[in-house]
């Protein structure tokens, strides 16, 4: 009996399977004909999705193992295979009949036959395929990390963090000390523009501070005479 095919991950499932991934439940999945390295019809449980959703971009355990392996939609299924059937048991062998007699007959035996040449040994370079071992699948690669620190002319900062092809944090406000404690723990090139960044900042601050204590002491001598 031929051997039902089953269904590849359908956009659908996939959608199924992130949102079972995001709440906490991992998801099971088969593998078909079409994975390469595995048994078919072998359990596995989905621990991540890489960004592009291109090529082996779902991220899988097999059961009983530790290392995670990456896989296209077109060798995973939700479809549970079905368990494999036992062989029949044999009927019990029938009594057998009384032989029947049997007549002999003469019969000249046949001249021998010639001895054919035996055939050549295989390669010792050939082996069978089914000796060869599977195909070892790269680990997953992991996804690139990148801060931006954006400065504004009142010495403001705030850092935007990007994971992969996904922005994880944006625009979020830094204390301006966080940052220069930082830069003097990179190159000195990122220390110098930090740090010229801060100077005018703090420039443009005293001055706003002076222009303020003006002021107040204007207005303070303003109040003494109308109170005098």
């Amino acid at each position: 009996m031929a051997k039902a095919k089953q269904s590849s991950l359908s956009p659908q499932d996939i959608d199924h399977l992130r949102a079972e991934l995001a709440a906490g439940r991992p998801p099971a999945v088969w593998f078909t004909s079409a994975a390469v390295g595995v048994e078919a019809g072998r359990s596995a449980k989905v621990v991540a999705f890489t960004e592009p959703a291109e090529g082996d971009f779902i991220q899988v355990r097999p059961t009983g193992e530790k290392d995670e392996l990456s896989f296209s939609p077109a060798e995973l299924t939700v479809e549970k295979p079905a368990p494999r059937r036992r062989a029949p048991t044999p009927a019990a062998a029938a009594e057998p009949e009384a032989p029947a007699p049997v007549e002999h007959i003469y019969t000249p035996a046949p001249p021998p036959a010639k001895p054919k040449p035996a055939p050549a040994p295989a390669s010792a370079s050939a082996q069978p395929a089914a000796e060869r071992k599977p195909a070892v699948r790269k680990q997953a690669k992991p996804a690139e990390v990148t801060v931006t620190l954006v400065s504004t002319i009142e010495g403001e900062w705030t850092v935007d963090v990007q994971w992969g092809s996904k922005r994880t944090l944006k625009a979020a406000p830094v204390a301006a000390s966080a940052v220069s404690q930082a830069a003097k723990l990179l190159p000195a090139e990122v220390d110098e523009a930090v740090e010229s960044v801060l100077s005018a900042a703090r420039e443009r601050h005293l001055a706003r501070v002076e222009q303020l204590r003006a002021e107040l002491e204007a207005a303070q001598r303003a109040l003494d005479e109308l109170t005098g």
